[in-house]
């Protein structure tokens, strides 16, 4: 097993907040397991209810990556595929904020009006992780409930395409900030390699997530992660694709919202059509009855959308050359 730790005393600007135009930071093997942890998309500085992101964060700084990863053999064109063995915070306590115009019921400088920001503030939440608990407490009263932990990555990729380096708030074709709730424990993520050795990064961990993160900030947290990864030559998926134990996903970014959904759904179509031998039109139509369509985000430079079908519809062929359960059985004997 590969351990690697960034430096959590670090000047903020050494960190990495691209994916692509970094060098790797260290070489994983096919088949072999990383165990790693991340900062919070703040990098630490947001810790309490008086501290403001605006005024204790550069912009240019945030949602620093762990990474990037060198994967021997990757070239491109292959898929890397990424199983998450345990994602488990690493302290007791999350923070989420209102970030001025930032978020997805707010004035923003791509949906432009005259209302001033919303006011900037900043909640508290307590983690008890063996009692898989996130607490939830009102600013403004005394209300309080109990959440569900359920701790995912926002930010899982690899060095775009073209050559392009792109911002760690971004996700697009190379996965980077998809804000999906789906991105948990159990889940194989793949990705397709653009350059050679993929350069896999990951990071901006959330104790939880509401679907679409409606105001652009979940249950922020540093999170502990061990997963393994392989390599599928020749398999690269155009977007990136999820299989859990249950479902086959496939995540599409863009704006507007639609055309997030229509990159998830028309990948999903064709990824089924390959899975059962059903001609197109007819895996469009078993798909148009039997998926679920999560809203990931509507609040990064695009929005994210994911398609999902549950994968005892499609019998029995072979996903993806099988990693999602070789991989897990890897993780199995961490």
């Amino acid at each position: 097993m590969l351990r690697w730790e960034p430096d959590p005393g670090a000047d903020p600007a050494d960190l990495v907040y691209t994916f692509g135009g970094v060098g790797p930071v260290a070489t994983l093997r096919p088949g072999e397991l990383l165990s790693t942890w991340s900062l919070d998309c703040f990098g630490g500085r947001v810790t309490e209810v008086g501290h403001l992101a605006s005024e204790r964060c550069d912009p240019r700084f945030l949602n620093p990556q762990s990474g990037p990863f060198h994967i021997e053999g990757a070239a491109p064109g292959d898929a890397v595929a990424v199983h998450f063995v345990s994602i488990t915070p690493r302290y007791g306590r999350g923070v989420s904020t209102t970030v001025p115009f930032f978020g997805a019921l707010t004035s923003t400088p791509r949906t432009a009006s005259l209302q001033p920001a919303l006011p900037e503030r900043t909640w508290v939440y307590e983690l008890d992780v063996p009692a898989g608990v996130v607490r939830y407490d009102a600013l403004d009263s005394r209300f309080t409930v109990d959440l569900p932990l359920d701790p995912m990555h926002g930010t899982v990729g690899v060095a775009p395409p073209l050559g392009e380096v792109r911002s760690s708030l971004t996700p697009g074709s190379w996965g980077g900030n998809m804000d999906t709730p789906e991105m948990r424990a159990g889940t194989t993520c793949y990705l397709r390699a653009n350059v050679p050795g993929a350069l896999l990064s990951l990071g901006d961990g959330h104790a939880r997530q509401g679907e679409g993160e409606t105001c652009g900030v979940a249950v922020e947290c540093a999170m502990d992660t061990v997963l393994a990864v392989d390599l599928l030559p020749g398999m690269g998926p155009a977007w990136p694709r999820l299989e859990d134990d249950t479902h086959l996903m496939v995540v599409g970014s863009a704006r507007p919202l639609e055309d997030a959904f229509r990159i998830a759904h028309a990948e999903l179509v064709a990824w089924v059509a390959e899975l059962t031998g059903l001609s197109l039109l007819d895996a469009y139509q078993l798909v148009s009855q039997a998926a679920l369509t999560p809203i990931a985000n509507v609040v990064d430079t695009d929005y994210s959308v994911v398609a999902k079908i549950r994968k005892d519809l499609l019998g029995s062929a072979a996903v993806m050359g099988g990693a999602h359960e070789r991989l897990k059985s890897l993780g199995a004997r961490a």
